[in-house]
């Protein structure tokens, strides 16, 4: 009987290692992307698994960590980031599969305030007093060494002779999103982020925007990595499609490229 019972099981075992349709067909890829890009990718990806079936994980950070992540060997099929630099960077250390490269979307920064600041529309051009707008308060962006908001941000203070005196007002954040929320709960008095950004957090408001040629322009590279699966292309290929160029739209993106059907 003990060996009926056992002969039972083992044959058991067998049958459940045996991969069912289901399972053989279940499809999925990593994608890692730019903090700044979740709820307009969060809405693609839900339209992307819904066509296709394929199931998206999605890590969103910063740029500089997703690259350096994956340069660790962190599994990604796609990285999107949120300026050229980054993606240079990981191209340059054999990540990025490089014909698979495309520049898809472009952004613009803004001066941000909590929604119930006194603060009013600021003109921000040549000579804009950034510090003194901020009083005894602070200023949130993404670190300006590395993240790719505050090098933007930086960049422009720096065209606009703004930079130095506001610099020590800096509270510099890790991500885009994270100086966002420090604006909405109102521990920084202003904040500088994408206009998509702005847009999708009721607690802020924008204040100005700081003008195109002030900083170098804002592009969002896509490519798949080195590791990435075949479904990969697929993907890719929705990116630049007519349904993710007005999901992309709705949010403020810039669609850079022509897209396909």
């Amino acid at each position: 009987m003990n060996r009926l019972a056992g002969l039972f099981l083992a044959f058991a075992v067998s049958l459940a290692a045996i991969p069912t349709p289901a399972t053989a067909q279940d499809k999925s890829l990593t994608i890692f992307a730019a903090a700044s890009m979740k709820n307009a990718l969060d809405e693609i990806d839900a339209a992307y698994t819904a066509k296709t079936g394929v199931k998206i994980t999605v890590s969103y950070a910063a740029s500089s960590a997703l690259a350096k992540q994956i340069e660790q060997g962190a599994p990604a099929d796609v990285f999107i980031s949120a300026d050229t630099d980054w993606m240079d960077y990981a191209t340059s250390k054999k990540t990025i599969n490089e014909p698979s490269r495309v520049n898809l979307l472009g952004n613009s920064i803004v001066l941000i305030a909590p929604k119930d600041s006194k603060i009013d529309t600021v003109n921000v051009g040549a000579g804009f007093d950034l510090a003194k707008l901020a009083g005894d308060g602070k200023i949130a962006t993404g670190d300006v060494k590395s993240v790719p908001v505050g090098k933007y941000a930086k960049a422009a203070l720096e065209k606009l002779g703004s930079w130095q005196a506001a610099e020590p007002k800096f509270a510099m954040a890790e991500s885009v999103r994270a100086a966002l929320t420090l604006v909405a709960r109102g521990e920084a008095v202003l904040g500088i982020v994408y206009s998509t950004d702005a847009k999708v957090e009721p607690g802020v408001k924008v204040v100005g925007t700081f003008p195109a040629d002030s900083h170098p322009a804002i592009i969002y590279p896509v490519a798949a990595t080195t590791t990435a699966k075949p479904e990969t292309t697929g993907y890719l290929a929705f990116l630049r499609s007519t349904a993710a160029k007005t999901i992309l739209e709705k949010y403020g993106f810039k669609f850079l490229v022509s897209p396909s059907t």
